[in-house]
């Protein structure tokens, strides 16, 4: 690592780890992942095209050539995680993407992915936060497989299946900091809400596959492994995993009994203003037990976007025939 200071955005996590803020929607709101080891490199996750001068920005600051990366895997390919996929790929001219088999043809050709976008954000908001999308050739592309273990640098990262919010969604393993990258499966922890007591965290159940069995079983999955720690992408490194773990997974049993109690609602806006408010009394209720201050407003300002994405997400839920 260069002797100069890091920019702000971009945070040395250990080991070799390295946390780039893409500034998406906010600071400290969404995290592309950098490993370095030997002189190579790989990126996990990769915000929106608006990220690209961040993450080439990271290479520069540690003295990295584009030629050095070898590997860009994004978790799943939902857009805060894979929309500047394409466009870092063709500044990397030796990268490989690997994506979950039922990601890769979003990849190679985003057109459907682009659309489904658009029908929950609107042709306005796709613009100004994600910009555009870039295929990336299919020769460049290969798919991961449970329990694929990459021979890296001497690193080995693993590719492990944790369906739950997304079916085409993976977890990589680093055995170097005994850490996953979850991506989205387990969950959101923001830094405006640690206290004395650590971090906190909530389930995420963005549209439009959510399934509160599979996600239950891919969590407890990761923790199976006794992880030092986990990489989120939402936000940052958290330690103390396993009481994150079972604080995510009894507010996830709490969600899904209010989406249960309202399952029979046939009024679709009023279902959705109840799952909102629903979650927020459980967040909140959640926040005060952790030690959090700060007053009501501020808790449901910073959580807002989540509150509209879950409901969204719970709503095709019970919407669909029942699969766990």
């Amino acid at each position: 690592m260069p002797a100069t200071a890091l920019p702000p955005w971009l945070h040395a996590a250990g080991g070799g780890v390295y946390a780039i803020d893409t500034g998406f929607q906010r600071e400290h709101f969404d995290a592309a992942w950098l490993v370095v080891h030997g002189g190579r490199a790989a990126f996990v996750d990769t915000g929106t095209h608006y990220a690209l001068p961040r993450l080439l920005g990271a290479l520069d600051a540690l003295g990295l050539p584009r030629e050095a990366v070898d590997w860009v895997i994004p978790t799943h390919v939902h857009l805060d995680h894979a929309g500047g996929a394409g466009s870092l790929m063709a500044a990397l001219p030796n990268a490989t993407l690997l994506i979950h088999p039922r990601g890769e043809r979003h990849m190679v050709d985003p057109s459907a992915l682009w659309a489904g976008a658009t029908a929950v954000y609107g042709e306005a908001e796709m613009a100004r936060s994600y910009g555009v999308v870039t295929p990336v050739p299919a020769e460049r592309v290969r798919v991961s497989s449970d329990g694929l273990v990459l021979d890296w640098a001497g690193r080995g990262l693993e590719l492990i299946d944790t369906p739950g919010h997304a079916r085409h969604h993976h977890c990589v393993w680093d055995p170097v900091t005994q850490g996953w990258f979850t991506g989205d499966t387990f969950g959101l922890s923001y830094r405006e809400f640690d206290t004395a007591a650590g971090a906190w965290i909530i389930p995420t159940t963005t549209p439009v596959q959510f399934e509160p069995g599979p996600l239950r079983a891919s969590v407890e999955r990761l923790l199976a492994r006794q992880p030092r720690c986990m990489y989120l992408t939402h936000y940052g490194r958290v330690d103390d995993v396993q009481r994150l773990g079972r604080l995510l997974l009894g507010l996830l049993e709490e969600m899904v009994a209010l989406g249960e109690g309202l399952r029979g609602m046939g009024d679709a806006a009023a279902r959705h203003e109840a799952l909102k408010r629903g979650q927020l009394e459980i967040f909140t209720r959640s926040l005060r037990a952790h030690g959090v201050a700060f007053g009501d407003e501020r808790i449901a300002e910073l959580l807002a976007l989540d509150l509209e994405l879950n409901a969204q997400g719970m709503a095709v839920w019970l919407d669909r025939p029942a699969r766990g």
